[in-house]
Parts: C-alpha cells; sequence; structure tokens
C-alpha cells in the first residue's frame, strides 16, 4: 500500500479519478445538463467539433500565438534579469519598471494594447510578452546574484573568452533558473493568450468560449478548455519537465 502511495503516476492517476468522481456528483446533484453535463456526454460534441475541423484549426490558432509570445517573453526576460543581477546600475534604473509591470494588471495591458496597436495579431501577442517579461526578468534576477563568485574567479585565472565564460560556467548555473521560468511561463502566458483571444480576436481557444459562452453552451465550453488544458499538460509532461529535470542534474550529480 504504501508504495502505491509513493507512485506519482498511479497518485496523478487516483487524483484525477477524484476530481472526475466529485464533477460526477456535482452534476447529478444539479440534474441539469445545461448548467453541468456528466463528463461522458462530452464525447459526442468533441467529436462533432473535432470532425468538422473547427477544434484543430482554434486550437491550432492559440498554439501558435501561445508560441509568439512564449520565445520573445523569455528572451528578453532572461536577458532582462541576466543584466540587472549582474550590474546594480541596471537594477537601480529597471527595478522600478519591474515593480510597475508586475502590479499591472493583466487584463489593463490587454486593453491598452488593443486601443494602441489594434484589433490584430499584433497587439495580441504583445499585449501576452509584455504580462510575461516581468516574472522571467525577476526570477532570472535572482539567479544572476546567487552565480558562484568562485566559478568566476577561476574562469578569469584561466583566462577563459567571454564566450566560453559564458557557455560553461554562467548558463549552467541559470539553466535551472531559466527552466523554471519556462514551466510557469508557459503555464501563464496560455492563460493570458485565451483572455486575449476572448476581448479580440476571431479565432483561437478563447474565442470559441467567448462566442459558446454567448450561446450559453456548457458544454462546448467544456470541450474547448478541457482538449486545450489537455495538451498543455502534454506539453508539460513530455518537454518542459524534462528539460527542467536535466537543467537540475548538475547540481545533484
Amino acid at each position: 500500500m504504501s508504495e502505491i502511495a509513493q507512485n506519482p503516476l498511479i497518485v496523478r492517476t487516483l487524483s484525477l479519478g477524484l476530481l472526475l468522481l466529485v464533477w460526477m456528483g456535482a452534476a447529478a446533484l444539479t440534474a441539469d445538463p445545461s448548467i453541468l453535463p456528466q463528463p461522458w456526454t462530452l464525447g459526442e460534441p468533441f467529436v462533432r467539433a473535432t470532425v468538422s475541423g473547427a477544434l484543430p484549426y482554434h486550437l491550432a490558432m492559440t498554439l501558435g500565438r501561445v508560441v509568439m509570445a512564449f520565445v520573445p517573453a523569455m528572451a528578453i526576460g532572461v536577458a532582462l534579469g541576466f543584466l540587472m543581477g549582474r550590474y546594480p546600475v541596471f537594477d537601480r534604473w529597471l527595478d522600478p519598471w519591474l515593480v510597475v509591470f508586475l502590479n499591472l494588471p493583466a487584463l489593463v495591458l490587454i486593453v491598452l494594447c488593443y486601443l494602441w496597436i489594434g484589433l490584430n495579431e499584433t497587439a495580441a501577442v504583445v499585449a501576452v510578452v509584455l504580462n510575461k517579461i516581468p516574472s522571467v526578468a525577476t526570477l532570472l534576477r535572482e539567479g544572476a546574484r546567487a552565480l558562484d563568485p568562485n566559478l568566476d574567479a577561476m574562469a578569469k585565472v584561466y583566462r577563459m573568452a567571454p564566450m566560453a565564460r559564458l557557455r560553461h560556467v554562467v548558463i549552467p548555473q541559470l539553466a535551472p533558473y531559466i527552466a523554471g521560468a519556462a514551466r510557469s511561463g508557459i503555464a501563464v502566458i496560455w492563460k493570458i493568450v485565451l483572455v486575449v483571444e476572448f476581448l479580440g480576436r476571431s479565432s483561437g481557444v478563447g474565442f470559441q468560449i467567448h462566442f459558446y459562452f454567448q450561446l450559453f453552451d456548457v458544454a462546448m465550453v467544456l470541450v474547448y478548455s478541457l482538449t486545450f488544458i489537455v495538451v498543455m499538460l502534454m506539453v508539460e509532461s513530455l518537454i518542459l519537465q524534462p528539460i527542467e529535470r536535466r537543467a537540475r542534474a548538475w547540481r545533484t550529480a
């Protein structure tokens, strides 16, 4: 019994099964499929949306926006965080900006980007990028501050070239922070993307949720929501978690 309790896969399966039972119980209590349908009733609308091509199309549009926002947000956030952690002058000048953007609600940035840039893809991606950069920069700043000075001194003694020092000394130490920022980043970014689509796009999972919300079609809202959640959980489990484990492996070796 204790071995079962310590097996992460079994625990996760049982936990999700418990959640499913809670859903089934709540649906039975409401006794109204228009408010909360039973899980098995979502099969038919899921198949219908998939066969028609609507679900794959809107899912692909949302995933595309997630990728387009994730890459620049990580690149800019990592660069800013490293500079702020290594050079106090950058930290003094940029820290107030960081505080402002960390406390600026995502909804406000999304609306402002739509008003200033227009209801287009550029505004959607910029809004998501601006929302995510501060949290990435904050995490990487702490990583840069935690760099081992002894390793830096060793690199100077051996007169390592700047690029070699960056590759062999700095990046391995920052890798766990970058991996952690990527995991938390993708989780936040896809949620913001759905809000962006809900408010001002004509495609994507967020747009479809808005559309079926207006029709009060709870089943289709759940179909699109759960499908995208499953896809993002697969990205998390198959891509991001292995990358993070690899990035942290050298610390426990």
